[in-house]
């Protein structure tokens, strides 16, 4: 363990644990005693007005909270607020009964109840450790040289000759150590403790889902007719009638084969170069579809045939113990197609990247280049569409895009895989 990464770690985390921990007493505090008065102001009518303006300050003040368990420890919750409905204006006993019947709002209230001896006992604690273990380390010989009486420390009581001045400094060096070590563990409980009670509960989660899976319902069913309705028009202007010519073409050859053999030859040739087009347009409305390649060579096989096709060199990379459904391994594939459009069309990235993994019971595509970045999945841009295929089989769309790049899209998609395994390798195209 190299030393300074270590205690650059630590002290961060001292930091971060000690700064959360102990603003969470006064600004719990005060938080908690407005919402009381807000909704006892109620019965007076101020609290119409009071209370709202008081949720907005504690939800951003969660939300900010919520920020800092995902930068700090990685820990992601989620916002559980229900959406505030149509005519709910400040001041009207609609927006004042949708906090109410909010159950986020009262887990707002028992989080600052509950955090603000937590997170001042746990910055306490850490303050406390840290510096009485640089005060062994450092000041033990000044506060023994200095204090008349017994002097104490650690383990060692009272330090009066040699070999307990000695012990001083090791027990000063093993404490600092234990609080560096512990402390981005305390930030991580700290988060964890967050998440416990700002986050959605089991049957907010449940509700959540189930009304995003009725709107992705909705748009898979219109996208699934808009593209009957391609395959169709793609039918009927394309091989429809390339096959309908090839029939008149046909015929016209057999009243002609022994009036005029050549002309009727000319026919059969022209038939037969129709037959060839309708063929390849048959083809190709197949690989909208589903790709052969898929089946011929699994996803990660179609994505390194895929990436042969760009103007930039890709690498493929991943390790699949199974295959995904098929409608999954499309879904994926697509999603990589769209994605990838994307990179060679806006990005001005040089060295783009795929990724396939599975984990935990899902499969998980990652797209990444070394472009300008700012990727948005806002409305019309390519990102939505990859939301909306994912969307289908409850999969979502993670974007990392900082403005100035580097640009990263984890696909998630839900599923089981089946045998044969694909051998793990890497390619670059």
């Amino acid at each position: 363990m190299k030393a300074w990464p270590f205690v650059r770690r630590g002290l961060v985390a001292v930091a971060r644990v000690s700064v959360a921990g102990l603003l969470s007493f006064p600004v719990h505090l005060v938080l908690f005693v407005l919402t009381l008065v807000s909704f006892v102001l109620t019965l007076a009518g101020a609290g119409l007005v009071l209370a709202p303006l008081v949720q907005m300050l504690v939800r951003r003040y969660a939300n900010l909270r919520r920020r800092l368990a995902r930068d700090w420890a990685g820990v992601e919750i989620a916002v559980p607020y229900r959406p505030k409905p149509g005519g709910a204006w400040l001041g009207s006993p609609k927006r004042w009964l949708w906090l109410v019947r909010d159950p986020a709002t009262w887990r707002d209230l028992l989080w600052l109840l509950a955090g603000a001896p937590i997170g001042t006992a746990m910055g306490l604690a850490t303050v406390i450790f840290l510096v009485y273990g640089l005060q062994g380390i450092i000041l033990a010989p000044v506060i023994a040289e200095a204090q008349s009486g017994p002097y104490g420390y650690g383990v060692t009581w009272p330090v009066d000759d040699l070999a307990d001045f000695l012990l001083v400094p090791p027990q000063g060096a093993l404490i600092t150590f234990g609080v560096l070590y512990a402390a981005p563990w305390l930030v991580w409980g700290l988060a964890r403790y967050d998440q416990s009670l700002l986050g959605p509960t089991r049957s907010a989660t449940l509700e959540r889902r189930v009304e995003g899976l009725t709107r992705t319902r909705t748009q898979v069913v219109d996208a699934q007719a808009a593209e009957l309705r391609r395959i169709e028009r793609d039918l009927h202007d394309g091989a429809q009638a390339r096959i309908v010519a090839l029939g008149m073409s046909l015929g016209m050859a057999e009243d002609l084969v022994v009036r005029d053999p050549a002309a009727a030859q000319a026919l059969i040739a022209e038939a037969r170069e129709a037959s060839g087009l309708a063929l390849a347009e048959l083809r190709q409305l197949v690989r909208g579809i589903h790709p052969p390649v898929l089946a011929e060579r699994g996803l990660l096989g179609g994505l390194r045939a895929l990436a042969l096709t760009l103007p930039l060199p890709v690498t493929v990379d991943g390790d699949l113990p199974g295959r995904p459904p098929a409608p999954v391994e499309s879904a994926a594939y697509f999603a990589a197609v769209e994605a990838l459009a994307n990179v060679v069309k806006h990005s001005g990235a040089t060295a783009p990247w795929v990724s396939l993994s599975y984990l935990g019971g899902a499969l998980y595509l990652t797209v990444g280049d070394n472009g300008v970045g700012g990727a948005a999945p806002r409305a019309g841009s390519g990102l939505s569409g990859v939301e909306r295929r994912l969307a289908a089989f409850d999969g979502v769309l993670r974007v990392d895009s900082p403005p100035g790049g580097p640009t990263v899209l984890t696909m998630e998609l839900p599923c089981a895989l089946s045998s044969p395994k694909i051998s793990p390798s890497s390619a670059t195209a």
